[in-house]
């Protein structure tokens, strides 16, 4: 029989390697902030169009990296790691109720990888790059306030795309989270935006403020969007510590195809390692991004010199290589991390955890002497904490 979707699409807490994921993404994204600040600032190196370039293209490196810590730590080969991601994207792109034999042995279907691929990559530059447009033109309040309303976006694209219920407490607690973030923006505070990119500059006027709003605006939108997508077609719906706690794997087949279908056929199980270890999957979807931005977005990059819009610099200062590197690395980081929870956590929970990071980016900011501690500020930062606090409840 099939599920209900707010039963498909529950939020789960994931166990232990999902805190950890969480943690490591909130330390990721204010080392991002704090360093991508020290670039464009102190180093005075502001090529924001090249450092998304860089940064973005760095996301490669992500499931080589994984599996080289897997092959070091676990006696998994590299062939049946391989096989057992083949077999987990052929069984999420094909349609039917084949066996597993027949799924595995069915052909990845590369033109509709490539085509979700290259989806994925503008869904998720796109915010990125109408951030970097709209911060010289609008306030820094402003542009923080409506970005970080992709909380409140998500949370309605989620009840319309995956058919969940209007939850009185995920709506509070959405709400509570999003008038945080306003009253940690307009409390007095001067902390630097929280961003796709972490972008930062201290502007003293802004000629263009409702055309930078609503470039804002759309960037809200548009990852919001991304990431309700995710979850729904893109994300495996389940993952090793999930499977041991009895959680069903639906991907595109329905409940009635098996009786057990978190379970390997014993013919394949010395041949492939499925389900794929924990965060392996989102993995192999970052890396793909990352491999798309490396050979698609290079090109813009002639233009925008030839016609002044950003004059192509590489760098050259030792400091300005290594405050690159850092970025990129913490960027890794938040956004693997941020994809293996999406697929846990679901888009809700991850987005107003996600709004954590304001919390961390202000004490941040507060210990190397940019912002006072204000009123406004520890309220908002209160309210966000107590929004995603009501969120775990509601899933524990």
């Amino acid at each position: 029989m099939s599920h209900p979707p707010d039963l498909l699409y529950a939020p789960r807490l994931g166990g232990k390697s999902a805190v950890a994921v969480f943690v490591a993404v909130l330390l990721a994204f204010v080392v991002e902030t704090q360093l991508s600040q020290f670039l464009q600032t102190t180093l005075e190196y502001r090529q924001s169009y090249f450092i998304f370039y860089t940064v973005h293209s760095c996301f490669l490196l992500s499931l080589p990296i994984h599996l080289i810590y897997l092959l070091c730590t676990t006696k998994n080969g590299l062939r049946p790691l391989l096989r057992g991601l083949r077999f987990a994207i052929v069984r999420q792109l094909t349609t039917g109720s084949e066996e597993y034999a027949d799924t595995r042995h069915r052909a990845l279907p590369f033109a509709r990888t490539a085509f979700l691929v290259v989806l994925l990559t503008i869904f998720s530059s796109l915010p990125g790059l109408l951030w970097f447009a709209a911060v010289p033109l609008a306030s820094v309040t402003d542009i923080t306030a409506i970005w970080n309303a992709n909380a409140f976006f998500t949370y309605v694209f989620s009840v319309k795309l995956l058919g969940m219920n209007w939850g009185a407490l995920r709506l509070l607690a959405v709400c509570l989270a999003t008038l945080g973030v306003m009253t940690v923006v307009y409390g007095g505070t001067k902390a630097s935006p929280p961003g796709p990119e972490s972008a930062t500059k201290s502007i003293a006027h802004q000629p263009a403020p409702f055309v930078g709003d609503i470039l804002t605006l759309v960037a809200s939108l548009v990852y919001a969007f991304y990431q309700v997508v995710y979850k729904k077609y893109i994300a495996l719906p389940t993952d090793p510590d999930l499977t041991s706690q009895s959680a069903n794997y639906q991907g595109l087949y329905s409940a009635d195809d098996a009786d057990d279908e978190n379970q390997t056929p014993a013919s394949l199980k010395d041949e492939i390692v499925y389900p794929p270890p924990f965060g392996l999957h989102p993995n192999l979807i970052i890396t793909s991004i990352g491999m798309c931005t490396l050979l698609v977005f290079w090109m813009p990059i002639p233009f925008l010199h030839y016609y002044g819009l950003e004059e192509f610099r590489l760098p050259t200062r030792v400091d300005t290589l290594m405050a690159i590197a850092g970025i990129a690395a913490s960027a890794v980081v938040f956004n693997a991390g941020t994809m293996i929870l999406l697929g846990i956590w679901g888009p809700i929970v991850t987005s107003v955890g996600s709004l954590l990071t304001i919390v961390l980016t202000f004490f941040s900011d507060m210990l190397f002497g940019t912002v006072p501690l204000t009123f406004g500020g520890l309220m908002g930062t209160g309210m966000i904490v107590g929004a995603f606090a009501l969120l775990v409840f509601d899933m524990s």
